[in-house]
């Protein structure tokens, strides 16, 4: 527990330093504790140390630990990070507070009309693609705008951010850049960007949420 305590403390003091270093306010970035692939013992420091906004990659998953961790720690709001199928829209939208990995029609669809019969309504933001790979979900930055003007104007969703994961082989600064500028001319005030190698130059560039995982929790 200790140690988990401890890896938190410096990623919280490294994500303060880095809003200093960038003439940020104190607090202006959410950390979001990734913990897929984590169980709830392994969790549970976490919470007891203080923190409360978690991210997951699948709605199974997080379908299975998540509520009982609720119940008992009070103020968790749970982020949806990987992605998302049509068919589990109902329970994405019942479960999580905000959705990160808005990217298709589809998806869109889904998500308006589960917001309608819940009444209950995640934040959301658009993933986008900076890198363009194949083998990764987003819409291309070619494509954002009118994605992002679809999702509100055709399917009535408030959409307030966006996401993006640069590749691995790239440097992520100008992708953070880019995804920056493609936000500021939609209006869009949240940024997830960044994660545990990289959260710093997240942070200079404007992220608002970053996702860490391996460095709180360990290798998975």
């Amino acid at each position: 527990m200790s140690d988990v305590s401890d890896h938190l403390a410096e990623v919280r003091l490294a994500i303060a330093r880095a809003e200093a270093d960038a003439h940020r306010p104190v607090g202006s970035v959410t950390l979001v504790a990734v913990s897929k692939t984590f169980g709830p013992d392994a969790i549970e420091p976490v919470l007891e140390a203080g923190q409360r906004v978690f991210g997951e990659n699948r709605v199974q998953e997080a379908q299975a630990k998540w509520p009982d961790l609720k119940a008992r720690f009070p103020g968790i709001e749970l982020h949806l990070i990987g992605p998302l199928q049509s068919n589990k829209a109902r329970e994405a939208v019942a479960l999580f507070d905000v959705i990160h990995t808005v990217d298709r029609p589809s998806i869109a669809q889904a998500l308006a009309k589960e917001i309608a019969r819940q009444g209950k309504a995640p934040r959301l933001l658009v993933q986008v693609n900076t890198g363009e790979e194949e083998q990764k979900a987003g819409v291309t930055p070619q494509e954002a705008d009118a994605f992002i003007a679809a999702c509100r104007d055709e399917h009535g969703l408030k959409i307030e951010g966006l996401m993006c994961i640069p590749p691995v082989d790239q440097s992520p600064g100008p992708h953070f850049a880019l995804l920056a500028k493609i936000a500021r001319r939609n209006g869009l005030p949240l940024l997830s960007m960044g994660m545990s190698s990289d959260f710093e130059t997240a942070i200079e560039v404007g992220a608002t949420h970053v996702r860490v995982g391996s460095a709180i929790f360990g290798a998975r």
